[in-house]
């Protein structure tokens, strides 16, 4: 975290230590002059930030996960933008860390019977330097991981392409040399490298749920305007003492997830501007503080913190569809179990934020509902 006080290079920056085991978090902060904020235990991202932000002095008050790294002109560009009254907060290009090889197979798409998805290329294996990265494989031309216990040594596990020269990306190892990708065991080579995008802010669905805009493609010059956005990311969100006195703290309650788009639907309400900076870029090493962005835990949290952000914040309408649905569709991510429990005070709590919109629920969904959505949606 860091906070920015009158003078552009008077610079405080906080080192929030979520209960790390024998302080180590505090230890290194101090190691490095870094003031720390002391939590005794981990009691989750909202929290965290709701703690440094308190601790902080200066006006400008940026909010940096402990996965990532910004790029130096981060939070002055945000800072200035943020003299606009009607800007809640600014937020950096998001790009994932190292870089990355493009593939581009030339092959025609096809459908298999009962299969929706276009299908191009089954890749058995992907190594890169002779480390296999099959898993590791991204972006919008290639389908997730499928495996067959049953399956004969070495296609047990599998991702298909979708074929149609549509690209997907492999992580080049940290600070290697010329290396070859090798698909099924054939040389590929790469269009380029390139740095991969992790976000440009958040998009809305017409269901409640949030991504991220520009998620898994190249970084380019399309990516280069300012915008306004229905939200932003938590990691590299940056705004001001005042607005944050205003909208509010993040949910602790949250832990993880979701947090950051339930405050900045709180600031829509309130009539504020969210917008994304295209000139300055933080480095994002994607769910390495929760178990990873496929960890059971870390789907149950976005699952009930989708819900409690649309209870708190979204159209009656959409709020009681959703959570209806969750609570009749018989879900493994164990979310309905716990709707009888939080839906109380959750509609408690619409109560109590309502008195400060200045927009209407309904309003907000009507302006960002179905915009900027990924083409394939």
């Amino acid at each position: 975290m860091q906070a920015q006080s009158d003078s552009a290079e008077d610079l405080e920056v906080l080192v929030v230590d979520n209960g790390s085991p024998g302080e180590s978090a505090s230890r290194i902060a101090a190691r490095h002059g870094v003031r720390a904020v002391r939590l005794p235990r981990n009691a989750g991202f909202p929290a965290a930030a709701n703690a440094g932000a308190r601790r902080a002095v200066g006006e400008v008050i940026g909010f940096l996960n402990d996965d990532a790294i910004a790029d130096g002109g981060w939070l002055a560009s945000a800072a200035a933008a943020l003299e606009d009254p009607t800007v809640a907060a600014v937020g950096p290009k998001l790009a994932l860390a190292g870089r990355y090889l493009e593939i581009c197979l030339a092959e025609e798409s096809f459908f298999a019977p009962g299969d929706p998805r276009p299908l191009g290329r089954q890749l058995f294996s992907a190594t890169l330097g002779g480390l296999d990265v099959l898993a590791y494989l991204i972006g919008p031309g290639i389908h997730q991981v499928e495996t067959r216990a049953e399956a004969p040594l070495g296609r047990s596990r599998w991702r298909w392409t979708t074929g149609g020269e549509v690209p997907f990306y492999a992580p080049l190892p940290e600070g290697s040399g010329p290396v070859e990708l090798a698909l099924n065991g054939e040389i590929v080579r790469p269009a380029r490298v390139v740095d991969v995008v992790d976000g440009l802010g958040s998009y809305l669905r017409e269901d409640g749920y949030v991504g991220s805009i520009g998620t898994e493609q190249a970084d380019d010059e399309s990516f280069d305007s300012w915008e306004e956005r229905f939200a932003l990311a938590g990691v590299g969100l940056v705004s001001t003492r005042e607005v944050l006195e205003k909208v509010g703290r993040f949910e602790p309650r949250f832990f993880a997830y979701y947090e950051d788009t339930d405050w900045c639907w709180r600031a829509q309400l309130q009539g504020y501007r969210l917008l994304f900076d295209p000139t300055t870029t933080v480095r994002h090493e994607r769910g390495s503080t929760s178990g990873g962005v496929l960890s059971r835990r870390a789907h149950f949290l976005a699952e009930r913190n989708r819900l409690l952000t649309l209870l708190r914040n979204g159209p009656a309408a959409m709020a009681a569809r959703e959570t209806w649905r969750k609570w009749r569709g018989n879900c493994d991510d164990g979310v309905a179990e716990v709707i009888p429990r939080f839906l109380p005070r959750a509609l408690c709590e619409r109560a109590v934020l309502s008195r400060s919109w200045v927009l209407n629920p309904r309003e907000v969904a009507e302006r960002w509902a179905g915009v900027d959505l990924p083409a394939q949606l």
